[in-house]
């Protein structure tokens, strides 16, 4: 199912982390699923959260470049083999993966993976096609 995730950029330095999820704590914006690429320069930490429109307007008023991004996530059976069998498909039908991660919890037996493809409508269709496209409780 189609997400949006929410980018903020940040610089490279002790404590930035820990004042964007203070910033986002108190203003009770829960996130979902979390990860960070980073440099010797600067961070990108990609976020999903519940309602992105109002975590990305609270990271812009406190100063920090945010901006939006559709992704893909994925419910999953959590067991060996399930993630392979999803990157398989991609493959099989030339979906480029830019990129992925964990969500924080799967519901029950599930595993939540948010993936950044390529071409998003295609992989969105396949997952689809192929029973992928249960709605995830973000």
């Amino acid at each position: 199912m189609k997400v949006i995730q929410i980018s903020v950029f940040m610089e490279n330095k002790n404590g930035r982390l820990a004042e964007i999820t203070r910033l986002l704590a108190s203003k009770n914006v829960s996130l979902r699923a979390v990860t960070i690429a980073d440099t010797a320069d600067f961070g990108i930490l990609r976020l999903i959260v519940k309602d992105p429109d109002y975590a990305r307007d609270v990271l812009l008023e406190a100063g920090f470049t945010a901006k939006e991004t559709d992704v893909l996530a994925v419910a999953m059976d959590d067991e060996p083999g399930a993630l392979a069998e999803v990157m398989e498909l991609f493959e099989k039908n030339q979906v480029n993966i830019e990129y992925l991660y964990s969500i924080l919890a799967g519901k029950g037996n599930k595993a939540d993976v948010v993936f950044k493809v390529e071409d998003l409508e295609r992989g969105q269709s396949l997952l689809k096609q192929n029973g992928y496209d249960k709605p995830l409780d973000l």
